[in-house]
Order: structure tokens, then C-alpha cells, then sequence
């Protein structure tokens, strides 16, 4: 990294000198410019701080304003109803930056989903579903339609349909239903007939992730034994006492063998026998 360099701020000053020297002729187009508006002395943007009243510490001067948007309210109550929709996996990439004006929410959710109480053969063409779709899909921007299509509905109904709050979530919740009950039942049926038609299915992401938490499992079950025995092995190491369940170690010993090992036993001095050991050591 070099060093910061201020010869920007000095291009009006050499110009000025030049000028009085008569070394040019007229000034540059940008003379009056740069005079008017001298490039900025800061090499860093300050932070906007937060206003301060008159007496008062200036503690929390420099910490940062929380920035919050009206959609964060609603964002926190349907997924917190909703915890499982944080799972489907999402895709924030803008191509051009302007998704936000290609977004129509005055269109509710399920549009493109048959009305009830129309059959397709009395409906027009310009409202059939397949056509209602494409013009939704169009109007949304090709964007899927999911757990924050719901807040944007909401939101929408809020500000424009002068609709409560709880009204609001209601409408765009049940919306939101509708539409993804349509698409599970899409996706089930046609998985029907491409089995009856003999297609064939690999194992999906639950049967995946289940054989490989099986698989897991036992490599961790053949460790813990290992660690279990070796565990064992150490603290019997470790131990010289007669353990409890050996209790026919005593019962196999003969007079012959105490009275061989008698001697070897010390005492104390008020004749009392040692206590612990074991009275012979098996080879």
C-alpha cells in the first residue's frame, strides 16, 4: 500500500499560479468549477451520528443507527408462524437492479389458479389459467412466488387498500396457500403418471440425508466402543484392589497358599494386620 496522495486538492492552486505567471493563455473549462466545488479534504466518509441534546454524554455518538424498513415488522410474524419456509432455498441475485419496479402486487397470489365455480370451457381465453399465469409471472418478473411474496402482498393491502393488519395477513396468508397447495398437487400428479408411464425415481433429499445420518451413526457407535474399551482397560491398569465381582478368587485360594504368603503380610505395631492388598497375586 503507498501513500495517500492530496494532489488533487492542489490542481486549483497550480492553476491559479500558471494563470498569474501567464504561463496559459485562459483558463481550463473546469477552472471556475473546482473553485466553486474543491474536492473533499476527507479521504473517509464520516458516519452519520445520532443527534445529541444539550448536556448529555456523547456515549453512543458513533455507534451506528439501526436502519428499519416497515416490512421487517411483517417479515418477523409470518416466519415466525412460518419457521419452515426459511428452508426453501432462495435466490437473491438481481440481474438488472430494477426487480423492484417489475413487481406487481396488486395482483393477489393465487391468480393464476382456476377460479371456483368456472370451468374451462366457459371461461374466455384471455382468462384462462394458463394465460392468467403468463401475465402474472410477467408482472411479478419471473419472480417465485414464496414466504416474502406474502409480506410484499401484505404490505401492498396495508398501504393501498387501506386493509388492517390482521385482515391483510389473512388475505395474502390464504392466498399464499392456495397457490402452494395447487403446486403440490401438480407436482404429485404428474410424478403419478410418469411412474405409471414407467419412469423411475432416485432417492430424494429426506431418503439421502437419512442414510447418510445412519452412516454416521455407526461410524461414531464403532468409536465410542473402541473409546469405552480403552477407557476400561486404563482404569483397571490402574487399579491393584480385588474387585467386588471376583468373588471367587478368595473362595479358589487354599490354606496352603495363605499360609506360603503368611509371613509376607506385615502388621503394625498394635498387631493389627494391614488392610487391602491381595493375599497372593495370581501368575
Amino acid at each position: 500500500m503507498g501513500r495517500y496522495t492530496f494532489a488533487p486538492q492542489n490542481v486549483h492552486k497550480t492553476a491559479s499560479l500558471l494563470i498569474a505567471a501567464k504561463q496559459t493563455k485562459a483558463p481550463p473549462p473546469w477552472f471556475d468549477i473546482i473553485g466553486s466545488q474543491p474536492p473533499a479534504k476527507r479521504l473517509v466518509r464520516m458516519p452519520k451520528q445520532r443527534p445529541q441534546k444539550a448536556g448529555k454524554k456523547s456515549s453512543k455518538l458513533f455507534t451506528p443507527i439501526n436502519i428499519s424498513y416497515e416490512e421487517d415488522r411483517l417479515r418477523w410474524e409470518y416466519f415466525n408462524d412460518h419457521p419452515w419456509e426459511l428452508a426453501r432455498p432462495r435466490v437473491v441475485l438481481e440481474d438488472d437492479g430494477k426487480d423492484q419496479h417489475k413487481w406487481d402486487w396488486s395482483l393477489p397470489l393465487d391468480y393464476a389458479l382456476l377460479r371456483p365455480g368456472l370451468s374451462p370451457k366457459t371461461v374466455p381465453f384471455d382468462e384462462r389459467p394458463e394465460v392468467i399465469w403468463d401475465r402474472t409471472a410477467s408482472a411479478q418478473g419471473l419472480r417465485p412466488i414464496n414466504g416474502e411474496s406474502v409480506v410484499q402482498r401484505q404490505w401492498w393491502l396495508m398501504r393501498y387498500a387501506d386493509a388492517p393488519e390482521a385482515a391483510a395477513y389473512d388475505t395474502a396468508r390464504k392466498e399464499y396457500y392456495r397457490y402452494r397447495h395447487a403446486r403440490e398437487v401438480e407436482d404429485r400428479v404428474a410424478r403419478e403418471e410418469a411412474l405409471a408411464m414407467g419412469a423411475f425415481f432416485g432417492p430424494g433429499p429426506l431418503e439421502i440425508g437419512m442414510k447418510l445420518e445412519d452412516m454416521y451413526y455407526e461410524n461414531w457407535k464403532e468409536w465410542a466402543i473402541k473409546e469405552a474399551q480403552a477407557l476400561k482397560q486404563l482404569t483397571q491398569s490402574a487399579y491393584s484392589g480385588i474387585e467386588e465381582e471376583d468373588d471367587d478368587l478368595s473362595a479358589s485360594l487354599t490354606t496352603e497358599d495363605l499360609q506360603a504368603v503368611k509371613e509376607a503380610v506385615p502388621g503394625s505395631k498394635a498387631g493389627m494386620t494391614a488392610r487391602g492388598g491381595a493375599p497372593i497375586h495370581p501368575a
